[in-house]
């Protein structure tokens, strides 16, 4: 039975150039018997097939679902995912992800009537203390099989035991007008497109496109030929980005251009590798290349040359973002899943392209059109955006696809710009986002999921099962005229037992509780994890909205419902706190809310490539606490820290870290360090005799801010950062900060300190200063 259900499916797949999901619902050994009955039945090689499971010991490709980012980039005929002992929701994004067209995904589950009931190892990792597992809900794989029993082209078999035969539920077949649709995708790839006039790529590169959308990539591409250009190529799953950047990577190397290639890993790059290796052993072979030809194509996959001098060659991301200067031209494929602080090395190329898929599971992440696009669009290259939206692997209306993006909401949006552009502040609803109502309106789930997938970076599949099963989590949004216009995702935090906190001080690992986490095992205070916080992890505002002052609402709607942290309010926090990749506007926007900076990392978050930091808003006396001994400690850290592990930090977030601060700033310097900080303001002096004394006075001055009279201005203050706190040498603060000599940069540094004096000065100090200023 399953082996003709699997027959049937991949038969009606093939014809129409689309996938076909196979539900096998059930006891778990069983399951994976009948996946291979299936498998077996679909007559593909078992180098075409990956199993995505916690259990080892089969045939085919082994993937765990931790490592299902092994992937992305690559194609199947058929991958069996085992939902069983550990369902991941991106482990199936990315399992759809790799099924070709004419393919089969294999999905391994409970049945269907209990699996929402059913608790796993991902569904440990939602139960953050103080919650435990039988706190987490079911309400994403309801949801989930929801859709399996609903969406066309899910077959679903309930496998009977020993005494039950199976049932087919669902056939999973759509029929004739599915058929249709793919013959037509199949006729419009038929015919392929002309190289455009005055291309500069072989004709070859052109032919090779099956769609026209590729072909205006491959044209695109050509511009790496010219130093200062970058291409970025979008699209969703499956539109042959990889084999145009593979076909661009071909040409430049036949041109004699050495093309440097990176993805997460190599394996995400074999398509553009193989579409290289063609059209280079095509053209040498047609134009008389004989046997460099056929070296071409059996040299080092890596590494593949061409009769003219060219290259294409693979390095891994970290290696690669090193040698992108060295190269002609870089292409970045599956840049999405690559750390911002990395994809900016690759700027320091010639030229460069950026291959990036837009929704959902193909990277870890948004990084790239979060954060990184921005940096991309201010660099010196010239920058050329192309969009490839025709699928090439599959048809253009394959059930999966849309199977997937509603189950996994991969093509969440926040409300269209036309449905929100009149909304005022004042007149938007505050209201809770209950997991059963968002269950239930699949539209208010959608805006709502949307504006977190268009607003952050790391928004993923995951985090959705996260917003409907954590316990620790709740959502809170302002709703105008019925849509969604800001959200914000919240985590209880805190009030942990006093073993668990001894525990965290003493090295073990505690799920969630990320502020309390820092606080106790990173700073050492194991009274840290007792006071109840509640953390904002996601906030946004519809773009259309931006600076309209929605996020400061929502924020203070929030403050406003669990303020309080009296021992008999369940709701109530002790503290409200927050922590993200720092810049300058997000520090004064956390700032004006009343957050206060107790923390910045000492290494670069891997997804923004910024220092994270983590600020507190106290509401209470044990929150009040907690704060005043952090701020102290994080005053007196970045002290000494700012010309060790802070010394790269951009002076504008040291600036806006500081100001943010809460800690006391005594300045006790004694008479001789007073003569050395007066000598160098006012008189002769020099700044090297009391560098301490300068430090507690720079720290002083950017925590109070510019204001009591000090009125040092943005250049001032970063000439602050960068020579006093951060200790770099004269000559690089002078060039950084645009002086037009180091002499003109130490005099500015003395003048600065002018005000300062008058600000911090003991009667000592005055009396110093009127000596020269009256001599």
């Amino acid at each position: 039975m399953i082996a003709g259900a699997a027959r049937d499916l991949r038969a009606e797949a093939e014809r129409t150039n689309e996938r076909r999901v196979l539900v096998l619902a059930g006891d778990r050994d069983r399951a994976l018997d009948a996946a291979y009955d299936a498998v077996e039945a679909l007559g593909v090689g078992d180098g075409d097939v990956s199993l995505v499971s916690t259990q080892e010991g089969f045939r085919f490709e082994e993937v765990r679902p931790r490592n299902a980012d092994e992937l992305l980039g690559r194609t199947r005929e058929a991958v069996v995912l085992d939902c069983h002992e550990q369902f991941v929701p991106n482990a199936l994004g990315r399992a759809v992800g790799a099924v070709d067209g004419g393919g089969l995904l294999v999905l391994l589950t409970p049945a269907l009537d209990e699996w929402p009931a059913t608790r796993d190892r991902f569904d440990d990792s939602l139960a953050v203390p103080p919650y435990g597992i039988e706190d987490v809900t079911g309400r994403f794989r309801e949801h989930l099989v929801a859709t399996l029993r609903t969406h066309p082209g899910i077959a679903v078999v309930a496998l009977g035991d020993e005494a039950a035969e199976d049932i087919v539920e669902r056939d999973g077949l759509t029929g004739d007008q599915t058929a249709e649709r793919g013959d037509d995708a199949v006729d419009a790839a038929a015919d392929p497109p002309s190289a455009p006039p005055a291309a500069t790529f072989p004709v070859g590169a052109y032919g090779a496109c099956l769609t026209d959308d590729q072909a205006r990539a491959v044209r695109a591409f050509e511009s790496l030929a010219d130093p200062g250009s970058a291409v970025v190529v979008e699209s969703d799953r499956g539109r042959g980005k990889s084999s145009a950047a593979g076909l661009a990577a071909g040409s430049l190397a036949l041109a004699g251009r050495d093309v440097l290639v990176t993805a997460p890993a190599f394996r995400n790059a074999t398509e553009v590798f193989a579409r290289a290796r063609e059209l280079i052993g095509s053209e040498t072979d047609g134009n008389g290349g004989g046997d460099e030809g056929d070296r071409a194509g059996d040299a080092d996959e890596r590494d593949l040359r061409t009769p003219a001098g060219g290259r294409v060659r693979f390095l891994p991301p970290a290696a690669a973002a090193e040698a992108a200067a060295e190269a002609d031209a870089v292409v970045v494929d599956e840049a999405a899943a690559l750390p911002v602080r990395l994809l900016e090395g690759f700027l320091d190329a010639p030229a460069v392209a950026f291959c990036t898929t837009v929704h959902g599971y193909e990277g870890a992440g948004r990084g790239f059109s979060v954060r990184f696009r921005e940096r991309l669009l201010g660099s010196r290259f010239a920058v050329s955006d192309v969009r490839l939206d025709e699928p090439i692997r599959y048809a253009r209306n394959d059930p999966v696809e849309a199977w997937a993006s509603r189950a996994l909401l991969l093509d969440a949006r926040p409300a269209v710009d036309a449905a929100v552009s009149g909304a005022s502040v004042d007149d938007a609803t505050y209201r809770a986002l209950d997991p059963d109502d968002l269950l239930a309106d699949e539209t208010l789930l959608g805006e709502a999921f949307g504006l977190l997938v268009a607003a952050h970076y790391r928004t993923e599949p995951n985090d959705l099962a996260r917003l409907l099963d954590a316990p620790n989590l709740v959502a809170r949004v302002l709703v105008a005229d019925g849509r969604v216009v800001a959200v914000a995702l919240l985590a209880r935090e805190g009030g942990l037992d006093a073993e668990t906190r001894r525990g965290m001080y003493e090295g073990e690992r505690v799920r969630g509780n990320m502020v309390p986490d820092v606080l106790t095992s990173q700073l050492r205070d194991e009274a840290a994890a007792a006071p109840r916080g509640l953390r904002t992890v996601r906030i946004a505002t519809h773009h259309a909205l931006r600076d309209a002052g929605f996020g400061s609402r929502l924020l203070d709607e929030v403050h406003a419902e669990f303020v309080g942290g009296d021992e008999g309010d369940a709701d109530g926090v002790d503290y409200f706190s927050v922590g993200y990749g720092a810049t300058p506007r997000l520090l004064r926007f956390w700032r004006r809310a009343g957050y206060r900076t107790v923390h910045l990392s000492t290494s670069r978050n891997d997804a923004s490539g910024e220092y994270s930091a983590i600020m507190l808003r106290p509401e209470t006396n044990a929150g009040r606490d907690l704060l005043d001994r952090h701020a102290t400690a994080f005053r007196d850290r970045e002290r000494d820290g700012l010309s060790d592990a802070h010394r790269d930090v951009d002076p504008d977030v040291v600036r806006g870290a500081l100001r943010a601060c809460s800690g006391p700033t005594p300045v006790d310097l004694t008479e001789t360090e007073w003569r050395s900080v007066v000598g160098a303001s006012v008189g002769p002096g020099m700044y090297d005799t009391a560098p301490g004394a300068f430090r507690d006075l720079a720290l002083a001055t950017l925590i109070e801010g510019s204001g009591d009279g000090v009125g040092l201005d943005d250049r001032e203050e970063r000439l602050l950062v960068r020579k006093v706190l951060q200790g770099r040498p004269w000559e690089e603060v002078a060039n950084e900060l645009e002086f037009v000599s180091t002499s003109a940069c130490m005099r500015a540094l003395g003048d600065a300190f002018v005000p300062i004096v008058e600000r911090y000065g003991t009667e000592f100090a005055r009396e110093e200063r009127e000596r020269f200023i009256n001599r």
